[in-house]
């Protein structure tokens, strides 16, 4: 767990508060896996050229993320005023175009460090400039000063390093360097191994803005790639609006067919339908042949019938017998009809010395199921 907690407060120190830093130490970590001739090329964007004032002239240093290169030295501060034009042929336009600073020896500032809430690693700056009286001799108007992060702590807190070199170091310093004071994007402290501190002590007014001469061409290619997206996701919608245009037109020539064909379908279910209520229907009341064959079988020999009929589920017979008042008590039990009854008077007829008689029953039905008789209510209302 210790090993953990190390490695964690490890990364956190390299990485900056803020999203900004994140995304530094993010870029820096897959710059890593890059080739080295990629890594040299993406770094140039990063290097800075350092120049360090020593006895015998000024020497000149090349900063990028791997370390440090000296490239040369230029004579004695009195000789300087030719500097300027003697940078180009000397270390060629790439490297006289990059940034340049002016190292400070350590000697030459103070360092202080700063225990302070997490919330100030955004301002950092403007915070610790309430904190140079108090933590070093001098007045704050009286410094140059900036501070970086060096880590953080645990419980929101975070340790800064306030640096300060007096104003009148700087402008030795920067007096020194003639026309090329004019120049410099920055000015960085040394530490007790001659590396840059990583700070800017320069006044933002002094500070020197250097235009990317891949600026343009990067606003370009962008532009480019952007109208070049804009144009493919035009093209992919209006691919998408012919597909869905086709795709309802190949829908509105189906139409037709496909109701011809739902109505057809309807039309042969509801016969289909209809069909089996009529036979169910059919099958639940007596036939004509079996009601003449139950009435041949119990009616007396000495009956005729006249008329014989069957109307819905009614059974009407009209006829002369000379047992006409025995007929209902004849026609009673039988499975095919019920409630026989005679009709009216029964009159004589002289002329056969029978009675004509008028006799009605109900047809024995069985009703179909109620499944078949909906379909065929359904269908008759269709």
């Amino acid at each position: 767990m210790s090993a953990l907690r190390e490695s964690v407060s490890r990364l956190q120190t390299r990485i900056r508060p803020g999203a900004g830093g994140f995304f530094a130490w993010w870029a820096r970590a897959l710059a890593a896996w890059l080739p080295a001739r990629w890594r040299q090329a993406l770094r140039a964007g990063q290097e800075r050229l350092l120049l360090v004032e020593q006895a015998d002239g000024l020497l000149l240093r090349r900063q990028h993320a791997e370390g440090m290169d000296d490239l040369g030295r230029l004579p004695a501060a009195a000789d300087l005023a030719f500097a300027e034009d003697a940078l180009g042929p000397l270390l060629g336009p790439a490297v006289a175009d990059l940034p340049r600073w002016l190292l400070l020896p350590a000697g030459a500032g103070l360092r202080r460090t700063l225990t302070l809430p997490a919330a100030a690693a955004e301002r950092l700056r403007e915070v610790v400039a309430f904190e140079i009286e108090r933590q070093t001799p001098f007045a704050a108007d009286a410094v140059a000063f900036d501070a970086r992060v060096l880590g953080r702590r645990g419980e929101g807190q975070i340790e800064a390093e306030l640096v300060v070199v007096p104003r009148a170091t700087l402008q030795a310093q920067l007096q020194g360097l003639g026309p090329l004071a004019a120049t410099l994007s920055g000015v960085d402290l040394a530490d007790s191994a001659g590396m840059p501190l990583d700070v800017n002590l320069l006044p933002p007014a002094q500070r020197v803005r250097r235009s990317d001469p891949w600026r343009t061409w990067n606003i370009a290619f962008a532009a480019v790639a952007l109208v070049a997206l804009v144009a493919g996701l035009w093209q992919v919608l209006d691919n998408r609006r012919a597909a869905v245009e086709a795709l309802q037109a190949r829908v509105k020539a189906l139409e037709g067919p496909a109701a011809r064909a739902a109505a057809q379908r309807q039309r042969l279910a509801d016969a289909v339908a209809g069909q089996v209520y009529l036979d169910r229907l059919r099958a639940g009341r007596p036939s004509a042949i079996e009601v003449m064959d139950e009435l041949s079988r119990r009616l007396p020999d000495s009956t005729y019938l006249e008329k014989l009929a069957i109307e819905g589920d009614r059974l009407l017979l009209i006829g002369l017998s000379s047992e006409a008042s025995a007929l209902v008590a004849r026609l009673e039990g039988s499975k095919l009809w019920r409630a026989p009854a005679l009709t009216g008077a029964l009159q004589p007829d002289p002329r056969t010395r029978r009675d004509r008689f008028t006799l009605t029953a109900e047809l024995a039905v069985t009703a179909p199921p109620k499944e078949a008789a909906d379909a065929g209510n359904a269908r008759a209302g269709r």
